[in-house]
């Protein structure tokens, strides 16, 4: 008599592909429409399931897990970014956590990249006017934004996607700068060709552009605050394709609205989705609607990556993605 299958609950629909192989090997509960759960369907799932595969838009907190069946033994979560479980509570109750790091790098970094260009040089205000059909011709002084190549790039946080973006930067004659927990290598340092700050402080004095990196944690909430924004340059750019919550979204508004920072690509916002709403009336800053890693391919390998994680453990073993509190 063949073995029970591993019962799996699935909070958000994800690529076919994916659905599909989850399907086949274990005894899986999927999303029939492509919203998030609530916090009491959340719940029941948690009573019943011995594995359930969250989203960043799943708020797992202390609460949640004290409902948790006593079946629940893994959240393999879909994505690379975990502040949205409360890793330690989930631990102390026996139960593991899984993420699916380094999926996402390559495709995030792109988008970093696509940003930068946008906002540099104005492309959003000139897509309008041609879907609008209020393009008169061209005109030597319309529309001009700025050049990209020779200008200084601030990386906060110079992990896998940092790096990434200082290699794309480097490519485009950007001058690379950066400010890290800990600092890079030498040789690391020296094939980016990047400059590092131990003074956060001192490096957005400097800079033209700060690329935000880094995870959102105590340490990193509201990090880029109002005193720090007011350091940068009136002719800077910020972009932000990590957490929202690194910035003060408030602070960033009222500065892009005085003149005070010259533009700022954002992909991802301090309130989820309830973005400030005078962000949206300034032609300087572009909006985009969390795409950093929205890739086929990208979103196919963390699905991959996550079905590696339940079988392993299925198997007995640890899964290659653990996560543990070292990593917080």
């Amino acid at each position: 008599m063949p073995d029970k299958r591993l019962s799996v609950v699935v909070t958000r629909r994800l690529p076919e592909s994916v659905e599909t192989r989850m399907s086949e090997l274990f005894d899986v509960r999927l999303r029939t429409d492509d919203t998030k759960m609530s916090r009491d369907e959340l719940a029941a799932a948690m009573r019943t399931a011995d594995v359930l595969v969250p989203t960043v838009t799943d708020q797992i907190d202390a609460g949640l897990l004290a409902q948790a069946g006593d079946r629940l033994k893994l959240i393999a979560n879909y994505g690379a970014g975990i502040d949205h479980i409360d890793v330690q509570t989930a631990r102390q109750r026996g139960i593991l956590v899984s993420n699916t790091p380094g999926v996402v790098t390559e495709d995030t970094a792109d988008m970093t990249m696509a940003l930068i260009l946008a906002v540099i040089r104005r492309i959003p205000e000139g897509l309008a006017v041609m879907q609008k059909g209020e393009w008169a011709g061209w005109a030597p002084t319309a529309y001009m934004g700025g050049r990209v190549g020779g200008r200084r790039l601030g990386i906060l946080g110079m992990g896998r996607i940092g790096q990434a973006v200082a290699r794309r930067a480097a490519a485009f004659g950007m001058q690379v700068h950066y400010h890290n927990r800990k600092r890079l290598r030498p040789e690391v340092e020296d094939e980016l060709g990047a400059t590092y700050w131990e003074s956060l402080d001192q490096m957005v004095t400097r800079i033209d552009v700060l690329s935000i990196n880094c995870p959102h944690t105590p340490s990193t909430f509201h990090l880029m605050n109002a005193r720090r924004l007011k350091l940068m340059k009136p002719s800077a750019v910020i972009v932000n394709t990590s957490r929202g919550e690194v910035i003060d979204e408030n602070a960033l508004t009222r500065m892009l609205r005085a003149g005070e920072i010259a533009g700022a690509g954002l992909d991802v916002f301090e309130h989820g989705h309830e973005i400030n709403p005078r962000l949206r009336e300034l032609a300087n800053v572009v909006l985009l609607p969390h795409m950093g890693s929205a890739t086929i391919e990208g979103r196919t390998e963390m699905g991959e990556k996550v079905i590696i994680n339940i079988k392993t453990f299925d198997d007995g073993h640890r899964p290659p993605d653990l996560v543990v509190p070292s990593m917080l």
